[in-house]
């Protein structure tokens, strides 16, 4: 009996150890988990979470700076629905670096000119990696994802897209989308009655169609570039920095993917139509035309070399595979993606300055007149817009002032010792920052002022040579920076000679409103009429 009674001391140890020995210690441990209830179960291994999360965060946080504690498990989530330009100032002035957890993401936020620049020249330890959604919206085999050899090579074959010979092929079309819509631009305000109208999503609309033009050509209707530029609102708020990291129906996430979806679509079926058209010898006028011309090139060389008779052809600059059309798709859908939120942004922001600022406005309208003899309608190619220095330093300092790309997300593949005393952790997120080098009063005196003598007759292009993050630095840098910069100068040019129009400001008017780049929080209310000469 006494045997009995021992076996019977523990009842968990009888029925699930059999036989094994139970240290007395462990026994009163065991004793309570078989007593407890399924709900003291959970709440225990909640707070056990909890506590996990915690540590886990103050681990990761070391000495840099950011909150103490986070929130558990989502962190600053529910605060990143409405991103405030406000709170990531005050974050980038906390510190170098600084650092919020959100669910399972630990994000370090580089705000430095040096730490930015230490991120963005960092391929070994980082590599570019927008956010978690990303890869189901642009394809998880997208080139923008390539890391290292792979990357580098890919983009070797993007180069020639962008010479300066390159791009003055696609000025014909980027002033053929203005005249169309500087029309409409008239008609949007008469149809107001003549009232102020929030222009934003107005130039949204035309930055794609002339995006569309420059990349794809004639191959895409109207109707198609139409529904783009409505539907690519909904890609953008999907790719906001801090999103939900899977798709749920009804969500952002699903409805910026379907989104995506169609327009992958469309550049699929303007590839198929680009390759009929250079196959059969036609004239490059877009971005996929000339990219597609280099795929044929190639083929034909490495067809003539394997035949043994080169004679009569040049062999090209860097020899191109055949792309799918899906995956020419692709690519194409990245350059919307690089110029689409930024260059409304910055479209905005112009035209809402040089409204403020008729001093600077006079002298773009007088210099662009000049360059074109005295013909308001006249077409320019490319020695004359590049001759326009002072239009060209207002963009630059546009960019400058208001930066559209704040932030931009990369990937830690391994721990990354970013300065002596603090190692970013291997699967975190660092995100370098462009506006606090673009503010920095020893290399921009003044910084808050918008002043186009900076880089017209000042010394910002040479002393801000590495506080010019605008377009990034490194092995990702931004390709069509050039291009960016002279279609803004084009754009705002052709407008000075063409109309007339008034900001209609408000209390918002100054302010900015995050939405994955910036924009005035009333959306930039403003008034056209032709002008009269």
């Amino acid at each position: 009996m006494a045997s009995n009674a021992t076996s019977f001391t523990s009842p968990l140890a009888s029925a699930k150890l059999g036989t094994v020995a139970v240290p007395p210690q462990l026994e009163y441990v065991i004793d309570t988990i078989s007593q407890a209830s399924g709900w003291t179960i959970v709440f225990t291994l909640l707070a056990v979470l909890v506590a996990w999360d915690q540590i886990k965060y103050v681990l990761n946080k070391g000495t840099i700076a950011g909150p103490s504690w986070k929130i558990p498990f989502i962190g600053p989530f529910l605060e990143s629905l409405d991103p405030k330009f406000e709170e990531y100032y005050a974050k980038w002035l906390s510190g170098p670096l600084s650092c919020v957890s959100v669910f399972h993401k630990f994000v370090v936020i580089a705000s430095t000119r040096d730490m930015a620049r230490k991120v963005f020249n960092s391929p070994s330890y980082v590599k570019p990696c927008v956010v978690d959604v990303a890869h189901k919206l642009l394809g998880a085999d997208n080139w923008v994802f390539l890391d290292g050899p792979a990357h580098v090579e890919f983009r070797k074959g993007l180069n020639g897209l962008f010479t300066r010979r390159a791009l003055e092929i696609y000025l014909p079309g980027q002033e053929e989308v203005y005249n169309r819509y500087f029309k409409s631009f008239l008609e949007i305000t008469k149809n107001a009655g003549g009232k102020p109208v929030p222009w934003m999503p107005h130039f949204r609309e035309v930055i794609t169609a002339v995006s569309c033009r420059s990349f794809v050509g004639h191959y895409i209707s109207d109707e198609a570039v139409k529904k783009i530029a409505d539907d690519y609102y909904l890609i953008t708020a999907a790719l906001e920095l801090v999103n939900f990291p899977i798709i749920i129906p009804y969500t952002k996430t699903w409805y910026g993917k379907k989104a995506a979806d169609m327009v992958l679509a469309e550049f699929a079926k303007c590839a198929a139509k680009s390759k009929v058209r250079m196959a059969a010898g036609g004239e490059a006028t877009c971005i996929m035309d000339a990219w597609i011309k280099q795929m044929i090139d190639s083929k034909k060389w490495r067809e003539a070399v394997a035949s043994g008779n080169t004679e009569g052809l040049e062999k090209p600059t860097h020899l191109l595979r055949d792309f799918t059309d899906y995956e020419i798709s692709q690519t194409i859908f990245t350059f919307l993606f690089a110029s689409q939120d930024a260059t409304s942004s910055a479209a905005t922001w112009l035209f809402q300055i040089m409204a403020q600022r008729p001093d600077v406005l006079d002298r773009v309208r007088e210099e662009n007149l000049k360059v074109r003899n005295g013909d308001i309608h006249a077409s320019i190619n490319m020695e004359q817009l590049e001759s326009m220095t002072y239009t060209r330093a207002v963009v630059r300092e546009l960019l400058r002032y208001r930066p559209p790309v704040l932030m931009v997300p990369y990937l830690v593949k391994k721990a990354f010792p970013i300065t002596e005393d603090y190692t970013i952790p291997k699967g975190s997120m660092v995100v370098p920052t462009t506006y606090m080098a673009l503010r920095d009063p020893e290399v921009y005196p003044n910084p808050d002022y918008f002043d186009p003598e900076r880089y017209y007759s000042g010394d910002a292009e040479a002393k801000g040579a590495k506080n010019y993050l605008v377009f990034g630095v490194g092995p990702h840098y931004c390709l069509g920076q050039h291009y960016a910069q002279l279609n803004l100068a084009l754009f705002v040019g052709k407008a000075s000679l063409l109309l007339d129009w008034k900001h209609h400001p408000t209390p918002l008017s100054e302010e900015i409103k995050v939405f994955a780049t910036i924009f005035p929080k009333d959306d930039c209310p403003l008034t056209f009429e032709e002008r009269k000469w």
